[in-house]
Order: structure tokens, then C-alpha cells, then sequence
């Protein structure tokens, strides 16, 4: 089967929701839907991809320059998100943080006016675009002039969102083209230490040896 490339647009919404403490917070994000904890996670990683290394959360980001609650910033800045296949699991281990957090803290400490927290969660359209691939060589072509946006979605956003086990492009090299080997060495990137455009370069890095292996 021929892998099919897809780019997202996304719009962003208010929830008309806000915190101005850490129980505030806690509570929030207790029961908001995916779409927020997506944007709070991912933002800046769409905003600005040719920067690296990338900031914590928003959540860390709010909690340790806002609040200057930094013990708990470093907690929440810590949460490898790369190691969570749904945003469900994601959601809990921030709530996990803070509960056990806030067990322990006698004085609860409000945002200066003007600062709380305001979530925002992200509305996602996603459009085909006209690359296909039918093999590794076609890959390897589309994904050096591929838009980052494109990239962004197939790594970050497919994977979260519609909670599958691995990026789209380990899937299909494993499961179509059975790259077994290619496909585990893709998954093991780190996307959220480095810039977009550099995990371009190394997933070309990648598929190139292979090809050459292949010759």
C-alpha cells in the first residue's frame, strides 16, 4: 500500500477558560479534552521549528515564569512526552505532578493579574496533499522537499491525536515496505530535541544508507 502524505491546518480557539494558580490549573486540566493538552505540548514546536532546543510545556513555562513556582516548573518541564502514545496518558501524568504536588504545599500562590493561564486547545483540518510514495526511493524523494507542516503532522501530530503506536512513516516503512531496521532507527529520533528541519535531515541521513545498502 502506498503511503499518502497529509498536511494539517490547524485553528486555534479560546476555551474561555483560565487559572491563576496551581489548583486552578490542576483542575482545568483534569477534564480538558486532548485538543487542549495537544496545544499546550506541541505549540511551539509548529510556531517555531527552526528553533532548538525547544522550551518546556506551557504548563512548566506558566508555572515556573509566572507563578516562580519552579521546583514543580522542573517537573512538569521533565515530562518526556515523546514516551506517550495518547494524550490521554499524557493528561494524566500532568495531573499526577501536580496532585502529588499540591499535597504537600500549605500556601497556594496566585498569578499577578493579568497573567493566569488561558487555554487554548487547537481545531485540526487535514488536507491530502499530492505526494505519494510507493517505495523507499520515492520516499526518500518526497520527504527532502516535503513542507514541514507535513512532517510536523505525519511525526507529531498523527501519532498523538489519532493515538497510534508510532510516527506514520515507522509504520508504513514496517509494515509495507518491511524495513524493520530502518523503521526502528526513525522511531528512536528524538523529535522534540531537535529542530524540524534537522529531523529532516536525519530521517534523509537515514533512508539514504539504506538505499545505498540496497544498491
Amino acid at each position: 500500500m502506498a503511503l499518502n502524505f497529509y498536511i494539517s491546518v490547524d485553528l486555534i480557539l479560546l476555551t474561555n477558560r483560565k487559572a491563576k494558580n496551581l489548583v486552578e490549573l490542576l483542575d482545568v486540566i483534569k477534564s480538558a479534552p486532548g485538543s487542549v493538552i495537544f496545544y499546550h505540548t506541541h505549540r511551539f514546536l509548529q510556531q517555531h521549528h527552526y528553533l532548538s532546543p525547544e522550551p518546556p510545556n506551557d504548563f512548566a513555562y506558566w508555572t515556573t515564569n509566572v507563578l516562580l513556582e519552579r521546583v514543580i516548573g522542573e517537573k512538569l518541564a521533565s515530562v518526556n512526552i515523546i514516551s506517550y502514545h495518547t494524550l490521554t496518558e499524557l493528561k494524566d501524568k500532568f495531573v499526577s505532578i501536580l496532585e502529588e504536588y499540591l499535597r504537600d504545599v500549605k500556601e497556594i500562590r496566585d498569578a499577578p493579574e493579568g497573567m493566569e493561564f488561558h487555554f487554548m486547545q487547537s481545531k485540526s483540518f487535514i488536507l491530502k496533499t499530492d505526494y505519494v510514495a510507493h517505495n523507499l526511493r520515492e520516499f526518500y524523494d518526497i520527504i527532502k522537499k516535503l513542507s514541514i507542516h507535513s512532517l510536523y503532522y505525519h511525526v507529531f501530530q498523527s501519532r498523538l491525536r489519532l493515538e497510534k503506536s508510532d510516527n506514520d512513516f515507522s509504520i508504513w516503512l514496517r509494515e509495507e515496505l518491511c524495513e524493520e531496521k530502518l523503521a526502528d532507527s526513525i522511531s528512536r529520533l528524538d523529535p522534540y530535541t531537535q529542530t524540524l528541519e534537522g529531523l529532516r535531515s536525519k530521517i534523509c541521513s537515514l533512508v539514504e544508507v539504506r538505499l545505498n545498502d540496497k544498491d
